[in-house]
């Protein structure tokens, strides 16, 4: 299959409260140590109004995400979440289940 031209992707601008895990998951890929100035994006709506926005792409779809303190702050408590959650997976990894733990307690 052959990929799709910029012109024919599907564009979605996304504000933080509609972000789903997956485009912050492409976020925190994409710029794992936050974004730069030269990473945004800035237009006028069609309110005339300033918006700022990083882009993440799927195959098919271009989202502009809206920039915001709020944004970066879920990006790194995302991060977070991820990380604690393999951190907790590779204890668990380590753990000897308790049905091969030895009967030599001290008594």
């Amino acid at each position: 299959m052959k990929p799709q031209t910029t012109q024919n992707m599907k564009r979605v601008i996304v504000d933080y409260s509609k972000l789903t895990d997956a485009i912050l998951n492409m976020l925190v890929e994409k710029y794992p140590t936050g974004y730069d100035p030269k990473d945004i994006i800035t237009f006028k709506n069609a309110q005339n109004e300033l918006v700022e926005c990083v882009e993440v792409r799927t195959d098919d779809t271009i989202y502009l995400v809206k920039v915001s303190k709020r944004l970066v702050a879920a990006m790194e408590d995302f991060e977070e979440e991820s990380y604690d959650d393999e951190e907790s997976y590779e204890d668990d990894e380590n753990d000897t289940p308790v049905d091969e733990m030895s009967d030599d307690f001290d008594d």
